[in-house]
This record gives structure tokens, C-alpha cells and sequence, in this order.
């Protein structure tokens, strides 16, 4: 998930769906001290967990559809690297594809948009049509190694803009 931050050194890095902070720990001592992150969590009980463990993360408490507006107000352009944990398997069509809208919308050109999945829902017609949305964002899908010694097993689609 994260090399997209250690090969591009961006200026500023969105992340969708904190939960718990993992991924936002690993990503706040990958950033320069120049960079800028903005996680984006909707979840009342995980922001109350990322206010007390990150008490100087820019956290904005809503939904990810709305990041161009979130940059706008920040007086912001548009992002490097947007790093999603968020849920697409439970997520329907329509909500998926919103979102997906707003992160291209609000990537640079040539940017970085990463998201994980777990292997076994792979041949799911649900994981086909989410790979298909991808495609259809952006101009360039890829997807890393199955990550074995993850529980379950997952791989990363890594998408330029």
C-alpha cells in the first residue's frame, strides 16, 4: 500500500478510511516533514480512536465523496497519493463508483490511487465489476503480489490517473 509514497515523495497524501490508525501510522513516518496528510473517516467511534492517538492529524469526520470540496476549503490542489482501507466488498455499485469519481477528480495527473483486496473474493462477480470501475477511472490498473502472510491473504490495486 505504501510504495507509492516512498517512490513518489508527494506533498500531500489523502487516506480514505483511517479505522484504527495502522495504515496511518506507517504513512506518517514515510511522509517528508513538508508532506501534508488528510484522513478522511466517517466512522464516529474511529474518529474518537484517531483524535487521541493522532492528536495533530488533519482529520476530517465525513465522507470521502466529498474530498474535492475538502481540498477547496484547505485551499488545496490536488493530491499526490490517495491510500483507501476502505470496505468495497460491502460498499453497492453506485457508492463505489462515487467515490472513485471524487479520488480521480482530486488526484493530479500521473497520481496514485492504492486500495487493497482480499484474495478470496477475487473471482467474485462483485470483485470483477469493482476491477472494471477501476479501469474505467483510471488509465492505468495494476495489482501487486498476493500478500500471503496477511490474514486473509491480499493483494493492492495500485492506479495511475
Amino acid at each position: 500500500m505504501l510504495t507509492a509514497i516512498e517512490d513518489e515523495a508527494p506533498s500531500l497524501v489523502v487516506e480514505f478510511g483511517p479505522g484504527t490508525g495502522s495504515f496511518t501510522e506507517a504513512i506518517r513516518l514515510r511522509l517528508r516533514s513538508r508532506s501534508q496528510l488528510i484522513a478522511i473517516e466517517q466512522s464516529d467511534t474511529f474518529v474518537g480512536i484517531l483524535q487521541k492517538r493522532f492528536p495533530d492529524l488533519d482529520l476530517v469526520h465525513g465522507s470521502v465523496e466529498t474530498l474535492p470540496q475538502i481540498l477547496e476549503q484547505r485551499g488545496r490542489g490536488p493530491a499526490d497519493c490517495i491510500l483507501s482501507g476502505l470496505p468495497w466488498a460491502v460498499f453497492e455499485p453506485d457508492l463505489q463508483q462515487r467515490i472513485l469519481i471524487a479520488a480521480a477528480a482530486s488526484l493530479r495527473h500521473g497520481g496514485t490511487f492504492a486500495t487493497f483486496a482480499y484474495l478470496q473474493g477475487l473471482l467474485l462477480p462483485s470483485a470483477r465489476r469493482f476491477r472494471s470501475l477501476l479501469e474505467s477511472t483510471f488509465r492505468d490498473v495494476r495489482r501487486s503480489e498476493i500478500v500471503w502472510r496477511n490474514l486473509p491473504p491480499a493483494f493492492v490495486y495500485h492506479c495511475r490517473k
